[in-house]
C-alpha cells in the first residue's frame, strides 16, 4: 500500500527526498532570529535558501543595537543616520569594523555576540601633565599600538593622566581599562626586546585609577605597576548604561602624585572600554595581561 501511494505522488524519475533547501525562506529566517550573528553566517554557507534568509533585513534588524542610527552617524561624521542605502546586514558588518572618530584618536566597534560597544581612546586624546616638555614625556611610534603611537615617560615627580568621552552606548555593563607598559619595547635582529632604561619608582606607591559618569556612578582602584615588557590592561572599574539614547559623559584618570620620589619608564598607550567580561582576540598574546 505504501509503495502504491509513493508511486502516485512522485512521478517516475523524480526523487522523493527533501533537503534543507526545500524549507521556506521565511521559516529559516524565523530560526535565525534566535541565533547569534556568527551562527547565522555559518548557516548561510549551507544552501541558497539559507543564504537568502541570512540576508533578510528582519533577521539583522534584531541583531542591531536600538541606537544604530546614532552609531552610523559617528561612522559617517553626521549627527544621525538611518542607513537607507545599506541593508541591515551591511550596517551590522560596518559597525563591527574598527571605526575611527574624533580626529582618528578614538575608535569603536560593535561586539558581535552581545551587540555592545568596544571603544579605544588614544594617548593623543588624553590630558597628560607635562606632555609638552620633552625632558619628561614624548610620543614614540610603535607597531604594538592600535594608534601606532604611545606616550613615553622618561621621568616625573607628578604623574597625572586624565581623559573623558561622551557617547551613546547600547544598554549593558561596561569595564574601563588603562593599557600600560613598563619599559620601551623595540625590535632587535627580528626579536622583541624591552629596554629597562628609565624604569623606576613604581614600587614605592600604587597608582590610583578612577572613573566617574554624568549620572553619578563612581569607581576607584589602585595598583602597583610591575611586570616590565608586558602590556597590561589595568581595570579601573565598571559602569552601567541604562538608556542607549542618552549620551553619557565618562571621566577617568590615572594619578601618582607623591612627590617624595620620581618615577619613569612608562608607556601609556590607550584607554579601553569593553563590555564586562569581554576578552579581546589578542588576549592570548604572551605580552597581554589584565589586572
Amino acid at each position: 500500500m505504501g509503495a502504491g501511494i509513493s508511486s502516485a505522488e512522485w512521478p517516475e524519475g523524480v526523487s522523493s527526498r527533501t533537503g534543507l533547501g526545500d524549507l521556506p525562506e521565511g521559516c529559516v529566517a524565523e530560526i535565525m532570529l534566535r541565533l547569534d550573528p556568527p551562527e547565522i553566517c555559518r548557516l548561510a554557507r549551507l544552501c541558497r535558501t539559507f543564504r537568502g534568509a541570512a540576508s533578510a533585513d528582519l533577521v539583522w534588524e534584531a541583531k542591531l543595537p536600538r541606537n544604530y542610527g546614532y552609531l552610523l552617524g559617528k561612522v559617517s561624521g553626521q549627527e544621525n543616520s538611518d542607513g537607507r542605502k545599506l541593508s541591515r546586514k551591511e550596517i551590522f558588518a560596518l559597525l563591527c569594523r574598527r571605526n575611527a572618530f574624533n580626529g582618528r584618536n578614538m575608535e569603536f566597534f560593535l561586539e558581535k555576540n552581545r551587540r555592545l560597544i568596544c571603544m579605544s581612546i588614544s594617548s593623543k586624546a588624553l590630558l597628560i601633565t607635562g606632555i609638552d616638555d620633552r625632558r619628561y614625556w614624548n610620543f614614540i611610534p610603535t607597531p604594538e599600538s592600535r594608534f601606532h603611537m604611545v606616550a613615553y615617560l622618561h621621568q616625573t615627580w607628578w604623574l597625572e593622566v586624565r581623559g573623558e568621552t561622551e557617547f551613546c552606548f547600547p544598554e549593558g555593563i561596561y569595564s574601563l581599562f588603562f593599557r600600560l607598559h613598563l619599559g620601551r619595547a623595540t625590535k632587535r635582529l627580528g626579536r622583541r626586546v624591552c629596554s629597562p632604561e628609565h624604569i623606576h619608582g613604581w614600587d614605592k606607591k600604587p597608582v590610583r585609577f578612577q572613573l566617574s559618569t554624568s549620572d553619578g556612578q563612581i569607581a576607584q582602584s589602585k595598583c602597583y605597576l610591575d611586570n616590565p615588557g608586558c602590556w597590561i590592561h589595568y581595570h579601573v572599574g565598571d559602569f552601567v548604561i541604562r538608556s542607549c539614547n542618552t549620551p553619557i559623559n565618562i571621566k577617568f584618570s590615572m594619578i601618582q602624585i607623591d612627590c617624595t620620589h620620581t618615577k619613569g619608564g612608562l608607556c601609556v598607550d590607550s584607554v579601553s572600554i569593553w563590555p564586562k567580561g569581554f576578552r579581546p582576540a589578542f588576549a592570548s598574546c604572551p605580552q597581554f595581561r589584565m589586572v
